[in-house]
């Protein structure tokens, strides 16, 4: 049988899904991520970084965010100090999203915070929170299940999936990712 079908949704909020900002912000915001983050013919992260703190992210010192990015929610979101933001990185943060300090989240990389209950007909929407905490590197095109924890200085290889935790120094690769080694810094 298929892993995905054998998802165990216990660990989602299922709760009535909030988004946390009113209609006006919302529409507002949507417009600014057009034109300023998804753009690709804008490259000043420094402006971005201010956008994204002027619509509630906290976001850390020397934050470097790359042209063609997708945010959904800034309200949602919590940049450490010294992270990168690769070209074409989508932020799907329906939950709150945090990422650490010294963090590299490369070209194309998802982080997907929601999905839906696919034991109910009415699809509904259920989220979870994804944390990265300091020395992690989403490799480029992987994805980022919602209600993970990669733990600090891990590495999710290219167009890898995490579907679980990832621990510590560990590098993990494939769909779904496995530890394939120890991350030895030098």
């Amino acid at each position: 049988m298929n892993n995905y079908l054998k998802t165990d949704l216990s660990k989602y909020d299922k709760s009535e899904y909030k988004i946390g900002a009113n209609p006006m912000k919302r529409f507002f915001w949507y417009f600014t991520n057009e034109f300023f983050f998804k753009n690709s013919l804008n490259p000043f992260s420094g402006l971005k970084v201010f956008l994204l703190r002027l619509y509630g992210a906290k976001i850390g010192k020397g934050v470097v965010i790359k042209p063609a990015v997708n945010i959904k929610y800034p309200w949602r979101l919590k940049i450490g100090n010294y992270s990168w933001i690769g070209e074409k990185v989508w932020i799907d943060n329906l939950a709150d999203v945090e990422i650490g300090d010294n963090c590299c989240i490369s070209q194309g990389a998802l982080l997907l915070s929601g999905s839906h209950d696919y034991l109910k007909t009415t699809f509904n929407v259920i989220v979870g929170k994804i944390i990265l905490e300091e020395g992690v590197w989403i490799g480029a095109k992987s994805i980022v299940y919602p209600n993970i924890l990669c733990k600090s200085h891990s590495i999710l290889g290219v167009n890898s999936v995490a579907t679980k935790d990832l621990e510590p120094y560990f590098i993990y690769h494939g769909n779904p990712a496995v530890k394939i080694s120890k991350r030895e810094i030098r």
